[in-house]
């Protein structure tokens, strides 16, 4: 089983397949609804492992995470286009595409004892562009 993780948008990154452990979609809805409602959002939490860059390259992909975390929103490319796909024995299980994502939390986590780091990416699909949200999956590849 593999994540395969895309940031696309002006400085396009594929996270290492090898840093992702777990992802978690989620569908929010009010929890005070009585009815199907039209405020629905989409959340993607990414958490993983910190690994030393490799090949002489200064930024590993979880730094170009945490660099798009702190992008402000006056900044068009606050907005990413994140895909994931959920690859297990050959078949694509799942591949979920924001193409609007934006950073809502970004956690970076150390200590001394397993010697490497753990992150926490949380992200958002932009609401008014809710509906270009894809699901896709069920096939091999």
């Amino acid at each position: 089983m593999a994540f395969i993780v895309k940031i696309d948008g002006p400085e396009s990154f594929e996270v290492a397949k090898e840093c992702v452990k777990g992802v978690k979609i989620t569908t929010d809805i009010p929890l005070d609804a009585n009815a199907r409602t039209k405020d629905v959002g989409a959340t993607m939490v990414i958490t993983g492992k910190i690994l030393t860059a490799v090949d002489g390259d200064p930024f590993d992909s979880t730094m170009k995470m945490g660099l798009w975390s702190v992008v402000p929103a006056e900044k068009a490319d606050c907005y990413r286009s994140v895909t994931v796909e959920y690859v297990a024995a050959g078949v694509m299980e799942r591949k979920y595409t924001f193409p609007n994502a934006f950073v809502i939390d970004y956690e970076e986590d150390y200590g001394d004892e397993a010697g490497v780091g753990t992150f926490t990416l949380t992200i958002k699909q932009k609401k008014d562009k809710f509906d270009k949200v894809l699901v896709e999956g069920g096939y091999t590849i």
